[in-house]
């Protein structure tokens, strides 16, 4: 996704902003409810998750808490990408905003403490 990032800032004539998209849950690790550091033309930040599959369009996924209140606390800023049919034919969609704008949401998992 880095990749396909830089070259839609290159493409519309953005070197400066394209060199600097970066895979900030590799550096800077999986907590801060984003995967990869981009861009909007006008320089503000674009913050996205990518959720991927090798099914189809419609096979559900799982958010973490971190990326729902990320896409909550900076929503103009976040988008989810969702690439599925990854081994046959790619394909790509982006979703802008709150995740729970775009999806319907249903907690599979609880942490339990011992009281």
């Amino acid at each position: 996704m880095v990749e396909f990032e830089a070259r839609r800032l290159h493409h519309a004539g953005h070197k400066l902003l394209s060199n600097r998209v970066e895979h900030v849950a590799k550096s800077q690790g999986d907590g801060l409810g984003y995967d990869v550091l981009s861009f909007e033309e006008s320089g503000r930040e674009r913050l996205i998750e990518v959720e991927t599959t090798a099914f189809g369009v419609q096979t559900p996924f799982y958010v973490s808490r971190n990326e729902l209140a990320r896409s909550e606390a900076q929503s103009e800023d976040f988008h989810l990408y969702r690439l599925f049919e990854f081994r046959k034919q790619p394909e790509l969609f982006g979703l802008p905003g709150m995740i729970r704008q775009n999806c319907s949401l249903d907690p599979v998992s609880y942490l339990a403490r011992i009281s």
